[in-house]
C-alpha cells in the first residue's frame, strides 16, 4: 500500500509539473502575482503530505485465554476420627 500510494503521488507531481511548464508564448505574468498556480500547488501538497504522513491502522490480536490443565491448590483440613482430631490435606481443583 505504501509503494502503490508513493507511486501515486510521484505521478501526481510530474503529471501536474508537465501541465504547468509554462510555453515560451505565456512565460510572462499575467497583470500580477500568479495567484491560482500557487494555491493550486499549496492544496496539492497538503492533500498529498497527509496522505503519506497518515498514522499506520493498528491491528491487535485477541487471543482465547489457554488454561494448562486444572487450577488446585492444597489446603489442610481438620477433622475428628473418632478417636481424636487429625489433620489431612486436601487438594481442591477447578
Amino acid at each position: 500500500m505504501k509503494k502503490t500510494l508513493a507511486t501515486l503521488a510521484v505521478a501526481a507531481t510530474v503529471a501536474i509539473g508537465a501541465v504547468a511548464i509554462p510555453t515560451p508564448a505565456d512565460a510572462r505574468w499575467h497583470r500580477g502575482f500568479p495567484v491560482g498556480p500557487v494555491i493550486g500547488g499549496l492544496a496539492a501538497g497538503a492533500i498529498l503530505g497527509a496522505a503519506l504522513a497518515a498514522p499506520r491502522p493498528y491491528y491487535s490480536v485477541a487471543y482465547e485465554p489457554v488454561y494448562f490443565g486444572p487450577r488446585c491448590y492444597v489446603r489442610r483440613e481438620r477433622f475428628w476420627d473418632g478417636w481424636g482430631w487429625r489433620v489431612r490435606r486436601i487438594e481442591d481443583c477447578y
